[in-house]
């Protein structure tokens, strides 16, 4: 695996120490860290980057869909449909280097959210029973994947799950609405009148892939973990609905898969955006949606396995016949 130099530093960054609420205090003197679900401090690494070093997004710019010349057809976006508000798309060109992007959206205050090192693309609803929150990076990380924390009480988050898992608001979960990862081709053929995020003003090579081959890996960025059973790849994508996974190579050599009441279908068009140097030339891992018996767009996640089998260790695994 290649990665841009910062990143490469940044793993011998992280192989400092052992955490412990002790190590991390000095860092975060805002956090209530006896208040914690994290069971082995050891879990939680940083990244690198110290918190906010990875900028999340506030209140981002859009404009319609027909002016983007920049994203290219096969490119990656986060795709928000709200009824009564025109469809969004959130470049991961863009995510990949801010992660989160603080927005509105027809009165719903939501976290649109991407971490590299699994994946996963989840947009959570930023309302909850301690008000409305914001969310920055911290730059720590459990299983391989993004610890958030909210700008108001400074608690960590678990990306992958939405849950609060050190501070004041441990244990608390985010609820997360659909939205669903596609080709800016697929977005613009459907919401021709959409509009999509313009590009951050800020300094970074956006287009570009600084996870360079990594979802060719072996083995996750930073994760010692166990590996998924039934042999299959710990950076194979699957498809997780609640605690159930479909190995997306299923669902490519099927087209569409109708299980335990929902309805996954896959079609060819995007490009992986953790492969080659552009993330427009990225190896070919297709378009999926989840719906329910009614046709209605399900919350869910196409996400690395190791991270699947890191976050729901009982969970089931759809392998079909």
């Amino acid at each position: 695996m290649r990665l841009i130099p910062l990143i490469a530093a940044l793993c011998t960054a992280a192989s400092n120490a052992i955490a412990s609420p002790d190590f991390w205090a000095s860092e975060w003197p805002n956090t209530d860290f006896e208040q914690t679900s994290v069971e082995s401090w050891g879990d939680i690494l940083s990244g690198g980057p110290p918190k906010d070093g990875i900028p999340a997004l506030d209140n981002p710019k859009f404009k319609p869909a027909s002016e983007e010349n920049r994203l290219t057809p096969r490119e990656p976006v986060i795709t928000l449909e709200i009824e009564g508000e025109l469809p969004r798309a959130y470049p991961i060109r863009y995510l990949t280097w801010h992660e989160i992007v603080n927005d509105e959206v027809g009165g719903i205050p939501v976290a649109v959210t991407f971490c590299p090192l699994c994946n996963s693309g989840i947009t959570f609803d930023r309302r909850t029973e301690a008000g409305v929150l914001s969310f920055g990076v911290s730059g720590k990380l459990r299983n391989s994947d993004m610890v958030m924390y909210d700008r108001q009480t400074e608690s960590w988050w678990q990306q992958a799950i939405g849950e609060g898992i050190v501070g004041e608001l441990t244990g608390m979960e985010l609820d997360s609405l659909p939205s669903w990862m596609e080709s800016w081709e697929a977005f613009t053929t459907r919401n021709p009148d959409g509009l999509v995020m313009d590009q951050p003003n800020h300094r970074r090579n956006y287009g570009a892939n600084p996870y360079v081959r990594y979802d060719s890996s072996s083995r996750p960025f930073l994760y010692s973990g166990e590996l998924p059973p039934h042999d299959i790849p710990a950076l194979a994508r699957v498809v997780r609905v609640g605690d159930r996974a479909w190995p997306l190579t299923r669902l490519a050599e099927q087209g569409e898969v109708m299980e335990e009441g929902v309805t996954l279908s896959w079609t060819e068009g995007q490009a992986s955006a953790l492969d080659t140097d552009r993330l427009a030339a990225g190896k070919e891992v297709g378009n999926v949606r989840v719906k329910n018996a009614a046709g209605a767009d399900l919350p869910h996640d196409v996400m690395f396995a190791f991270a699947f089998h890191a976050f729901w260790p009982e969970g089931e695994w759809m392998l079909g016949q």
